[in-house]
């Protein structure tokens, strides 16, 4: 009987919940060219690592690249070296992108929410040039699900980020191929395997409801193990006729 190794375990466990995900979601078609957000964290560098292992079987078959969005006016110290150097060993194309925004365009919104939507447009800019039909993000299975908490807690509304998401408008599709994978096991992944930190040096940066929702998340599987399955369960098992009527 074959034995593996703590790592050899750990990575196995991660490919099974990534590949499930991308087959149950139908993320990958052949023919996809996909760009990924490579922030530099250990799940964009887990991401990456695994559509690009993903990409050398034979079908279907899609092309993987990558690119860093440098936001120039946060003193956020990217390490360009080293992402350019993960990339290339893994064989896929990585570029640099420089944009900037100024806080005071909008005060209706936080500068986080500015920063996060032009990076966003960022990731549309350069995955139009580089002829991309897909754009792959980082999000696991606990972000979802801290999405969902959240927008329920303050929104009001039962939604969160889908594993798939069509943006008609920029002919392009979101994918999130990590949807089933778990943040304990990227975290473990990252200490194994010397996942090198990027210098984060935020302004804008203080507690968050996200890391609330964390906590949340921990408590409810204290009480029941299984709770984020049963989480994930519910947003495909919205019983309609045990809930009350729109009140116009």
């Amino acid at each position: 009987m074959a034995t593996f190794t703590e790592e050899e375990r750990l990575v196995r466990r991660i490919t099974k919940h990534f590949c499930k995900g991308v087959v149950d979601y139908r993320l990958i078609t052949d023919g996809d060219v996909i760009l990924v957000g490579l922030s530099g964290g250990k799940d964009s560098l887990a991401l990456l690592e695994l559509l690009a292992r993903r990409s050398r079987i034979h079908k279907p078959h899609f092309e993987v690249k990558a690119v860093h969005v440098r936001m120039t006016n946060i003193p956020y110290q990217s390490d360009t070296g080293y992402l350019r150097r993960y990339a290339e060993e893994l064989g896929v194309p990585f570029q640099v992108y420089d944009t900037s925004f100024d806080p005071s365009t909008d005060t209706r919104k936080s500068p986080c929410f500015l920063c996060s939507w032009n990076r966003r447009k960022a990731l549309f800019t350069v995955a139009k040039e580089w002829g991309c039909n897909k754009i792959a993000l980082g999000h696991h299975m606990d972000d979802i699900l801290e999405t969902l908490l959240m927008n329920i807690s303050f929104q009001g509304a039962f939604s969160t980020m889908p594993p798939r998401l069509v943006m008609r408008k920029f002919d392009m599709t979101i994918i999130r191929p990590m949807c089933l994978v778990h943040e304990r096991d990227l975290t473990e992944l990252a200490k194994l395997r010397g996942y090198r930190k990027q210098v984060k040096n935020c302004p804008y940066e203080t507690a968050s409801n996200r890391s609330q929702m964390k906590r949340l998340l921990a408590e409810l599987e204290k009480l029941n193990p299984e709770a984020r399955y049963s989480l994930w369960g519910s947003m495909t098992n919205v019983q309609t006729d045990l809930l009350p009527d729109k009140n116009n």
